[in-house]
């Protein structure tokens, strides 16, 4: 139980912190198609669920290719002295099998594992809500990989973190081209006719931007990559937070409510129309918004049943692709790739206090690798806090929409800002699984934390919870 005046996530911290959670995934290279995949079969793995409540149980699906015995740890992600995790369950060793893949759908490229399972996992009741990686290794030979999971509550917390797993998926191209930007085994064909399930692991993560070979994505979708950072300072700073699934607020029109403030993280391209209209409805609620994220609410998305009839296992694009009113709900439009800086228009508002920006000041590559901007939303009192023209690009539009970041107040007087860029949360720590992300074909360094950044997102959680 947390002492007097701590908040159950600062008394979790307290326990002791590893790094044994990191994988090692050697670089390999294969012929193209694959050339800059490489899937890794020696083991692999899914659950049967993106998110599981303590008490319940999550079923573990692995595969070893060739034949051998392997362990699960499984950690919660988070803070711990620095070392962003800590050991909650070790497990095996089991015995492994080569597990069978059904042929995709020539049609819509879809692709369900059927396998055994390996391992039925209760959650214990004083698990705390988090995102658990279970890392798997190989034995003798240890090659490894991750499964990932979020246990989720219903209590009372000051802010819902909300992971970005339905867009994980649509960028999954486990085994090789099975992404919803792959059909027939195609790569790069961005039709509406792909279908994806959540029934497979997760692939290495192999897109043209914004990054280039990344290990610790074999398994763990894109939460190391983009949304681990926030999770870790966050907890690093004491702030009560809570951790669901996409797919727990398209299913649950009252889950948000629960919370002071909703918290939409890194790349969060897809959603559902449930998904919109519950936040929307949170936010009619009093509940607070904070968009940390970049090219949000942008592909809309269905969600179906698996073909044994589990609910949300399913996604595909809809035909309209797009949504049509996004800055309705953010206050800025949603874009595609786009890097520059951030630049500050509105130094007097409460967001830059203690920061020293003056109008003008900039932030250097905060920008990318996708963002938001004009046309900003109709909100009464929305405010432009900064505003800048994405850099010149090889490929995109000539005349990119500028970028803005913006806020505005609703009637009940709760707040919805928009950071506009993917970029938001990586100047706020350096984890240990801090990837140099990519700008064309350079590094961006954000390994030294920007303390301006810091502070806009300390002033944001802080106005939250004043309110």
């Amino acid at each position: 139980m947390p002492k007097t005046g701590e908040n159950s996530i600062v008394a979790e911290n307290h326990l002791p912190g590893t790094t044994s959670w990191l994988i090692n995934v050697k670089f390999d290279t294969c012929s193209p198609p694959n050339h800059r995949y490489c899937r890794r079969p020696q083991i692999e793995g899914y659950c049967s669920q993106t998110s599981v409540a303590a008490g319940d149980s999550v079923n573990l699906y692995v595969s070893t290719n060739p034949v051998s015995r392997f362990t699960i740890d499984i950690y919660r992600m988070g803070y711990y002295q620095g070392k962003g995790g800590t050991l909650k369950k070790s497990i095996g060793p089991l015995q492994g099998k080569v597990q069978s893949n059904a042929d995709p759908d020539p049609k819509t490229n879809f692709l369900e594992c059927k396998w055994d399972g390996s391992y039925r996992l209760v959650i214990p009741p004083d698990w705390l809500s988090g995102v658990y990686l279970c890392k798997l290794t190989t034995l003798p030979d240890h090659f490894q990989s991750y499964i990932i999971f979020i246990v989720k509550d219903k209590r009372k917390a000051d802010f819902v973190f909300q992971c970005s797993d339905l867009t994980w998926q649509c960028y999954n191209r486990w085994p090789y081209w099975h992404s919803m930007y792959d059909e027939g085994h195609n790569p790069w064909i961005n039709t509406n006719g792909a279908k994806v399930s959540f029934d497979r692991p997760y692939a290495l993560y192999v897109n043209e931007l914004p990054s280039g070979f990344n290990p610790l994505s074999n398994g763990s979708g894109e939460f190391l990559l983009w949304e681990y950072p926030l999770c870790f300072w966050m907890e690093k700073e004491g702030y009560d937070v809570s951790y669901i699934s996409d797919l727990d607020t398209h299913a649950d029109s009252t889950e948000l409510f629960r919370a002071k403030g909703y918290l939409s993280v890194g790349h969060d391209e897809y959603w559902t129309y449930n998904m919109f209209n519950n936040v929307i409805r949170a936010r009619d609620k009093g509940v607070n918004l904070l968009f940390l994220s970049g090219n949000s609410v942008n592909g809309t998305e269905y969600l179906a049943p698996s073909t044994d009839n589990r609910p949300n296992r399913t996604t595909g694009r809809l035909p309209e692709r797009l949504f049509a009113n996004e800055q309705e709900l953010m206050g800025a439009s949603s874009y595609g790739v786009g890097y520059g800086s951030f630049v500050c228009k509105t130094p007097d508002h409460w967001i830059f206090a203690n920061t020293g920006m003056k109008k003008n000041d900039s932030i250097p590559n905060l920008v990318g690798w996708e963002y938001h901007g004009r046309p900003a939303g109709h909100q009464r009192d929305l405010v432009v806090l900064a505003e800048s023209k994405p850099d010149p690009l090889i490929f995109g539009a000539k005349n990119p929409q500028n970028y803005i970041s913006t806020i505005y107040t609703t009637a009940k007087g709760n707040f919805v800002f928009n950071a506009g860029t993917c970029w938001w949360v990586q100047p706020l720590a350096k984890t240990p699984a801090y990837p140099h992300p990519m700008k064309l074909k350079d590094s961006i360094d954000f390994s030294r934390p920007d303390p301006r950044v810091q502070q806009m997102t300390r002033n944001l959680l802080n106005r939250v919870l004043a309110e």
